[in-house]
C-alpha cells in the first residue's frame, strides 16, 4: 500500500537527533520559553528573511493574535479566499471581524487578485493572502491593491514554508505572516505549534505580550492576553528539521515533477508559473469523477486525501454568519480536488506507481 502520509516514516530520518535533543531538554528542566524557543525564533526569521519571529501554540493562534495585535474595531471587514481552510475564517470571527469571501483562481487555487477590488468597502481593513498547497499568491497584484486602499496584509503561510514569489519568500511581503508547524507540514513538529513573522519591532513586542497572558514581564500585565507559546520541546525538534527544510522541499518538488511530466491530460494538474517557486505541501489534482477516482485508487492500494471536501460557506458553523452568496469557482474546486501522495518518505518509485495506476483510470462518463 502507498500511504498518503506516514508521520513515523517522514520523521524517522530525524529520530536520533530528536532523542538527543529531548534528553538535553529533560536534563535542563526548562520547558517554557527557554533556549530552544529563542534559538529557533532567530533561525526561522533568518530562514524566511524577516527581522522577527514569535513562536505561538498553533497556526490558528498565529492568525488570531496577528489580527488582535492590529487592533481592528469590531465589525471591520477582512478579505479572505473563499476556498481556504476554515481556520483562516475562524481567526477573523474570533476577533469580532467580518470575513469577506473572494473567489480563487481556478488554476492557482489562491485568491484571485482581479476579484478583490470589487469586494472592498469603507469597512475593509485587511487582506489575508493564503498561500494554499505550497504555492505563493500573486503578491505583486495584492500588494498594489493594499497600497491603493491602505489595507494591511496578513499572509497565511501555514502551507508554504520556503515557497517563493519573484525570488522572495512567502511571509516577507505583508505586515505580518502566520505559520503552522502542525505535524503534516513540510516543517512539521511532533505536536502543535506556530509562529508569527514581522519586520515591525513594536508589532513583534505586542505579539509577545499578547501570547504570554498580556504580560511583558513576570507578574506585570498590560493587555488582556492569551496563553499561546511555542513549546520548548517542539522548538527543539523544529530547529533540527529546519536545517533539512530545503532538502524536504526539493524532494517534494522532484516528486511533483514526476506527476506533472507523466500524468495524462484527463487530470487537471497544479498550474506551474514562471516566477513562482512551489513547494507542494500538497500535490492536488482535479477530476470531475473525483470520488470514483479516490475509490479506484484505494482499491489499488493507493491512499489519497481531499483538501477540502466542503467549501467554508457550506459549513454549518458559518450559516447565518456570512451572507448568502454564489461561489461557483470555490464549489468547483472543492467538488473535484484530490490530494495525491507526495510526502518526504515517498520514493520516486512510489510516485511512478501512482501515476501508472491513475493513467489506467477509465475516463468515460465524466
Amino acid at each position: 500500500m502507498i500511504e498518503w502520509e506516514n508521520l513515523k516514516k517522514t520523521n524517522q530520518p530525524f529520530f536520533e537527533e530528536y532523542r538527543t535533543r529531548f534528553a538535553e531538554i529533560l536534563d535542563r528542566g526548562w520547558f517554557i520559553l527557554g533556549r530552544n524557543v529563542i534559538d529557533f525564533e532567530k533561525e526561522f526569521a533568518q530562514y524566511i528573511g524577516s527581522k522577527y519571529c514569535i513562536g505561538v501554540a498553533s497556526g490558528l493562534d498565529a492568525l488570531i493574535l496577528s489580527l488582535k495585535a492590529f487592533g481592528f474595531k469590531p465589525g471591520c471587514e477582512i478579505i479572505v479566499p473563499a476556498n481556504t481552510y476554515i481556520a483562516t475564517i475562524i481567526s477573523v470571527l474570533q476577533n469580532g471581524l467580518q470575513p469577506v469571501l473572494v473567489e480563487p483562481g481556478i488554476g492557482t487555487y489562491n485568491i484571485d487578485p482581479d476579484r478583490i477590488e470589487e469586494k472592498i468597502t469603507s469597512k475593509t481593513v485587511a487582506i489575508i493572502a493564503v498561500h494554499l498547497y505550497g504555492k505563493a499568491c500573486n503578491m505583486g497584484k495584492i500588494m498594489r491593491i493594499a497600497k491603493d486602499y491602505h489595507l494591511k496584509i496578513i499572509e497565511d503561510c501555514s502551507q508554504s514554508h520556503g515557497a517563493r514569489y519573484q525570488e522572495k519568500t512567502t511571509g516577507t511581503f505583508g505586515d505580518a505572516a502566520a505559520f503552522s508547524f502542525y505535524p503534516t507540514k513540510s516543517l512539521g513538529a511532533l505536536g502543535d505549534g506556530g509562529a508569527i513573522i514581522t519586520d515591525d519591532p513594536n508589532f513583534a513586542e505586542k505579539i509577545r505580550i499578547l501570547g504570554n497572558y498580556g504580560s511583558p514581564r513576570k507578574h506585570y500585565f498590560e493587555l488582556v492576553g492569551f496563553n499561546s507559546r511555542l513549546d520548548e520541546i517542539q522548538a527543539g525538534f523544529l530547529q533540527i528539521k529546519l536545517k533539512k527544510l530545503d532538502k524536504i522541499n526539493e524532494h517534494k518538488r522532484t516528486l511533483a515533477r514526476l506527476y506533472l511530466n507523466n500524468l495524462n491530460d484527463k487530470f487537471i494538474s497544479p498550474m506551474v508559473e514562471e516566477g513562482y517557486f512551489d513547494v507542494y505541501h500538497i500535490f492536488a489534482i482535479r477530476h470531475a469523477g473525483r470520488d470514483k477516482l479516490k475509490e479506484y485508487l484505494k482499491d489499488n492500494g493507493i491512499m489519497t486525501e481531499i483538501h477540502y471536501p466542503f467549501p467554508p460557506h457550506r459549513q454549518r458553523v458559518l450559516q447565518g454568519l456570512l451572507p448568502a452568496q454564489n461561489l461557483p469557482i470555490s464549489e468547483e474546486i472543492h467538488n473535484t480536488i484530490l490530494s495525491l501522495p507526495c510526502a518526504f518518505f515517498h520514493t520516486e518509485e512510489d510516485i511512478m506507481k501512482v501515476i501508472e495506476t491513475m493513467n489506467k483510470f477509465p475516463s468515460y462518463g465524466f
